[in-house]
Parts: C-alpha cells; structure tokens; sequence
C-alpha cells in the first residue's frame, strides 16, 4: 500500500507517496476499520504527510470520503510521548469549544493492526506555513500580510489558554501544580536518554532554569508543540485558523511555557535560524518576540514579566527535541535524510538557551 500511485489522486504539496519503512498494512487497517467509519464501503488507499519531523501522518481515500490517520514515529520512543490514546482522548472532546481543533472518530491501541497505536480524525483544508511564506499570502513580501500571520499565532494560543476545559470533561489531563518543575525535570531526562556526545553547555541551561523556576501560572490546556507550521488557515484570509494539530504532548499547567516554546522558533532579523524548521519570522511586518509577549499578554489577561525564563526553557525543550530526533537516525531508527544534521542543530539551541539566560533579567 506504500508506494503505489492512483490514477487522479490528488497533488498537494503536502502530500507525497508513503516513505520507505513508513508504509500501512493496507488489509489489516481496512479490515480494523470496517463498519466503523462512513464511507468505508469503498476500497482504501493512502497518501503520506510530508510535514512533521516525529509523528506519521497519512491522508486515507476511502472514494471521496478522507480521513487523516496519525501515529508515532517508527523504532522505539519514549513513554510518554507521542502519546495517540491522549491525542485521540484530546480530540475527540476539544473541538467542541475548540473549533480549529479537528474531531477525532476513534482509537486502535492494539499494534497488530499497522504496527503502532493510531488514531483516525476529520481532515481539515487549507494553508500550512511553514518555513517560508506561501503565495496565497504575498511570498513574504507583503508587512500587513505578514503582521496578520505573526498575530493570529498569539490570538489563537491565547484563545485556547481560555478554553473551559472543564466543560469537555478534560480536567484530570494533568497536574497544574508543580507544572514547570516537572517539565524541567523531564526534558533533561530525555535528553540524558537521547545523548549522543557531551555537551557540557547543557547542565549550565538545566541548573539556571531549577534556579529560576517562577511560581505558577493559573492553570489552563497547554498544546505543548504551539508554533505556525502546525496551524493550517484560511487561503483566503491569513487571519482565520482552520486547524491546529499535534495535540500528543497536550496537558494540563503553565500556559506561559506554550509561549515560551512558540518563542523558540522566533527570530529576528539579523539572527541566525537555530532550529530546523524555523518560522518565516524575518519577513517585513512580522512582529518581534517583545511584540509577541506583549500581545499575549494583552489578549489572554496573563501576566507576563517573568517571560525570560519561559524563552530559555523553550529554547532548552526545543534543543532535546532536535537531539530526540537526531538520536533515532544516528541509531539507525528513521533514514530520513533531513534528520542527518540535527545533532549540530541541537548544540545551537543550547547555545542560543544559554545565552538568553546570561542576558535574562529575571
């Protein structure tokens, strides 16, 4: 089912033949899924996502009928991450109060079926930006464009940070007390996990960050991957979110650190790109990372001085990402060739952390 063409699939910049190693048992998932999806009468064949650098994501054609399948990436991952069942738990419930979050139908825990636990949702339309501005939006070139674009990112975080979780019955999804500790606690574990070489840089970040630790924020949903290239608007109106996806890492607590980690793809003009898929946040318009806070902070209410220290953390959250990633294709786990460089990618944000922490005024 992997790599076979149909005739009049659709062409889509984000859709591609599924890679080598990543393919779907196609008579297994058709047969998992039978009676338990509309449309499903038809015969099933699938296209692959492009984007993402973790989780998989294919596009299902059931006739005209599509749904999107997500599941973790290939070869071992950590415990909690790339969480489906949480994922399918969050989804299935949020677009209620939630609209761009896409509806999820149902959840296969059982790995037989395509090798991994996955889940099925709604397939939703539009214009993922990603790395560069796309035509439909002025390729860059356009300030107010580009404004809208750096603006709508903020609105939408700071909609979702008051979002009434509670009414969609999500709110034993975690623990808000102790929020920012335990994530400190965490991602210097994975990293020790996911180390392929020393880099001394990082206890330095770890131990400033224990040292800085802010009491916390009044609770709220915290996506935990809030950045452009997982927001899909509208092609006609850059202003108006369609959909917000990579809902695995979503929990309950400090919604600053969602702030914090948007940041961390966030660079001004003149400053190097640190991660390996950076926004397109050098573009003419688009608003600096003090514009940014400062928005938030006025559209969510939320208090926003001790923001330095979410900056670092996002930046240090964001360099074990990177290693995670870059330790699965050093260990042979994924071939992908956009992952053979990460490892350099890693130590730059680390650099970048902790040198926004010397610079810190908290």
């Amino acid at each position: 089912m992997g790599t076979e063409a149909k005739k009049g699939a659709e062409i889509h910049p984000e859709l591609i033949p599924i890679r080598e190693g990543e393919e779907l048992d196609k008579d297994r998932l058709a047969n998992f899924l039978r009676g338990k999806l509309e449309g499903e009468d038809e015969s099933l064949w699938a296209q692959q996502f492009s984007g993402g650098h973790a989780n998989l994501t294919y596009l299902l054609h059931y006739g005209q009928t599509e749904y999107v399948l997500r599941r973790p990436p290939m070869g071992p991952v950590a415990a909690t991450a790339h969480d489906m069942g949480r994922e399918y738990r969050v989804l299935s419930v949020l677009y209620k109060v939630f609209p761009p979050a896409p509806r999820a139908f149902l959840y296969c825990q059982d790995p037989y079926v395509i090798g991994a636990p996955f889940f099925i949702m709604e397939r939703k339309r539009g214009t993922v930006v990603r790395n560069v501005v796309p035509p439909e939006f002025g390729s860059g070139q356009d300030p107010k464009k580009n404004r809208i674009l750096s603006e709508v990112i903020i609105d939408a975080l700071a909609e979702l940070h008051g979002v009434d979780y509670r009414s969609v019955g999500l709110q034993d999804l975690g623990k808000p007390d102790g929020f920012m500790g335990r994530q400190i606690r965490g991602w210097t574990g994975r990293y020790e996990k996911s180390m392929t070489k020393e880099i001394p840089i990082v206890k330095d970040v770890h131990d400033w960050l224990v040292d800085k630790l802010p009491e916390n924020q009044v609770d709220a949903l915290v996506h935990n991957d809030w950045r452009l290239d997982n927001m899909m608007l509208d092609p006609k109106d850059p202003a108006k979110v369609v959909g917000v996806f990579d809902w695995d890492m979503c929990t309950l607590g400090d919604p600053l650190a969602d702030l914090g980690c948007l940041l961390s793809f966030w660079f001004e003009e003149g400053e190097a790109f640190g991660t390996m898929t950076a926004m397109p946040t050098q573009v003419p318009g688009f608003m600096t990372r003090r514009g940014a806070i400062e928005r938030y902070g006025e559209k969510s209410g939320r208090d926003i001085r001790k923001m330095d220290f979410y900056y670092v953390f996002g930046l240090f959250k964001m360099a074990v990402v990177v290693q995670q990633i870059y330790f699965r294709y050093a260990r042979g786990q994924t071939k992908d060739p956009r992952f053979q460089h990460f490892g350099i990618g890693a130590e730059l944000l680390f650099s970048l952390a902790w040198s926004a922490a010397q610079a810190s005024q908290v």
